[in-house]
């Protein structure tokens, strides 16, 4: 049996470390079930990277973790563990390893393994949400949170805003203690809080470990979309622009996933576009897609025209040189 090795990355420890608040908050909203998702997700990426790696006398990488990770945080807390694993095994197999490893997969692990179960398994990602624990000691005193709670009364922000017409209050979409009420629940474990989530990126930006225009530019497009529907066009199905930043998963893919490093565009003018373009898609997808949450699908696109964007850009830069 061949004994795994390691690839140490000094960056992916930095966004594993910036995950830990992320984490912490999960388990505090959903209870230690969060835990037994990141365990298997772990696992079963770590085994199918280190397959793969060891078949070509490689490493396994940090990154594989930070992969896993992402994709835990990312599912709805009640996921079933054997989908969290065929989602990972997805993630690192087919969009890291079968384009040769660390650095040269064009698309997210993360959200491809994401959308992949996404679209497989949508009664399990989709439509049952679980309820949040809030007040102390929440979810540290709990195993889960789910159980016999219905989609009306379980309802994700998003879901309440444009299926019910529900708004929820935005300083509780802010700290994620959206207990209680119409909307009790949220659709991914790392959604939840966008204050932890941008503590999180305080320090990835502070650091050099993140682009911060990659995240604000994501923001931006999101925002300015946001406002054209809902305070120019008047379209009552698209929230207002603090509700469209707090709500749902934008902020969480804006911090971790839009800022990958390998799959983001090198040129600074193209980060901007890019971000801007998937801000954009993530509004879009939110008011037209048959499913609320629509930031995978926009990050995928985005991954697409990247390596496009950039080339155009520098062919312009060439040809003003």
């Amino acid at each position: 049996m061949v004994k795994p090795q390691f690839l140490k990355q000094k960056n992916m420890n930095r966004v594993l470390a910036s995950l830990a608040p992320v984490v912490i908050s999960a388990i505090y909203f959903f209870g230690w079930r969060v835990v037994a998702v990141l365990a298997v997700t772990a696992v079963a990426g770590f085994l199918t990277e280190w397959y793969m790696q060891s078949k070509k006398g490689g490493k396994v990488s940090t990154a594989c973790f930070v992969t896993t990770t992402l994709l835990a945080l990312s599912l709805p807390p009640a996921v079933p563990l054997w989908i969290a694993a065929v989602g990972s095994v997805i993630a690192i197999f087919f969009a890291k390893e079968a384009f040769g490893g660390f650095g040269k997969n064009p698309f997210n692990p993360a959200i491809v393994g994401r959308a992949f179960i996404y679209v497989s398994f949508p009664v399990e990602m989709a439509s049952q949400f679980s309820p949040a624990y809030h007040g102390f000691p929440g979810g540290f005193a709990a195993w889960s949170a789910s159980g016999g709670v219905d989609a009306l009364s379980a309802a994700t922000p998003l879901f309440a805003f444009r299926n019910l017409s529900f708004s929820t209050d935005l300083l509780q979409l802010f700290t994620g203690s959206i207990g209680g009420g119409a909307v009790t629940a949220a659709g991914s474990m790392g959604e939840v809080s966008a204050l932890v989530l941008l503590f999180s990126a305080v320090y990835l930006i502070a650091t050099g470990t993140a682009k911060w225009q990659l995240t604000f530019s994501t923001l931006l497009g999101a925002s300015i979309l946001s406002f054209i529907l809902h305070n120019i066009a008047g379209i009552a199905a698209v929230p207002s622009v603090p509700a469209t930043l707090f709500s749902g998963a934008l902020m969480f893919v804006a911090v971790f996933m839009v800022t990958d490093p390998v799959s983001a565009p090198r040129q600074q003018i193209s980060q901007w576009i890019y971000g801007l373009f998937i801000g954009m898609m993530i509004v879009l997808f939110r008011y037209k897609a048959a499913f609320v949450g629509g930031a995978a699908f926009a990050v995928l696109l985005g991954n697409i025209i990247g390596p496009s964007i950039d080339m155009w850009i520098a062919k312009t830069k060439k040809a003003k040189a």
